[in-house]
């Protein structure tokens, strides 16, 4: 099996919303999409969502593996808020991304650089 990535939230609904540069739609393409429970409640629980787009991120998830919130990825959260600064939801996606071996796509580097072990790319700084 080839090389995972997890696509975190922001990076979902800008490659839906078509706000991605071409090389980063490009990439993701040709990914199978992979989300963490967090993305799938972030991605479906805006508030003002219009059918159109609820229809449209719903298609998104259902046809994308979601990894649930079990025990090793909470207690990995849980290690990594009483190391860092980091807000739940992110350090639940990071540790989805660590537990489970995979890059983290985003473009919120700033919330996760100061993991280590996380490997993480930037899609807008996707070159083709």
């Amino acid at each position: 099996m080839g090389h995972k990535y997890l696509m975190d939230s922001n990076v979902v609904i800008d490659y839906l919303g078509n706000k991605l540069p071409p090389a980063a739609t490009t990439f993701i393409d040709d990914l199978v999409p992979v989300v963490s429970v967090v993305s799938r409640i972030e991605i479906l629980g805006w508030l003002g969502i219009t059918q159109k787009q609820s229809d449209k991120l719903s298609l998104f998830i259902n046809n994308a593996f979601v990894y649930p919130l079990d025990e090793p990825i909470i207690l990995k959260t849980i290690e990594l808020r009483q190391q860092f600064k980091i807000k739940t939801p992110d350090a639940i996606i990071a540790a989805t991304a660590l537990i489970n071996n995979h890059t983290l796509l985003s473009h919120n580097s700033k919330d996760f650089k100061q993991i280590p072990g996380l490997v993480l790319v930037d899609a807008f700084a996707l070159k083709s």
